[in-house]
């Protein structure tokens, strides 16, 4: 059996594999062909290259203007929206300016019923804001809503881990917590 050849030794018909002429090969590539190749087509690749990243360059420019822009905008819509709900409680700022500035021999429950009509059309444009109050008394317990203060004794032993009392009261924005209604908690004996 014939050892096989090394790779840089002598090959099959004698003559060294590393030492092969490979340009005496006929090549499809002729002096004809090359400079026409080069010259025409790698110019036009070069061209084509430098217009793609002009554009691409533009774009990104493009693009940045746009983000600050939006941004910009974005920026102007919360001040006008802002500067609309201020304006709203401009009104109940007047009415309260007004029962302070009235006269010390105005009857109390007149000023009473002044307080109670700033305190409801105050809270209008607060729920028109988008604004709810959460008082829970009555309500079982609801850590992500409630914060409690302290615990107290279930009467009758039934409403354990039931608010008895609100403390404070919480406020949602637009379906989002502001702040916890601060509660007092029924809940047994042995577990305050």
């Amino acid at each position: 059996m014939a050892e096989p050849a090394s790779e840089t030794g002598p090959s099959a018909e004698g003559g060294d594999i590393a030492s092969t002429d490979m340009s005496a090969v006929p090549s499809s590539r002729t002096e004809e062909t090359q400079p026409r190749f080069r010259g025409g087509r790698d110019a036009k690749l070069e061209g084509d290259l430098a217009e793609l990243k002009d554009r691409h360059l533009r774009l990104a420019a493009e693009f940045d203007n746009y983000r600050k822009r939006s941004s910009r905008e974005r920026a102007e819509l919360a001040d006008r929206a802002q500067a609309s709900f201020v304006a709203k409680l401009l009104d109940v700022l007047d009415d309260l300016d007004r029962l302070v500035a009235s006269d010390a021999s105005t009857p109390l429950p007149a000023l009473r019923e002044g307080l109670s009509a700033v305190d409801r059309k105050l809270w209008k444009e607060l729920q028109d804001a988008g604004v709810e109050r959460i008082d829970p008394v009555g309500e079982p317990f609801d850590p992500t809503l409630h914060e409690a203060v302290s615990t107290t004794p279930a009467p009758d032993g039934t409403g354990e881990h039931t608010v008895s009392a609100t403390f404070q009261p919480g406020y949602r924005f637009k379906g989002t917590l502001v702040r916890p209604a601060r509660v007092q908690v029924y809940s047994n004996p042995g577990q305050h």
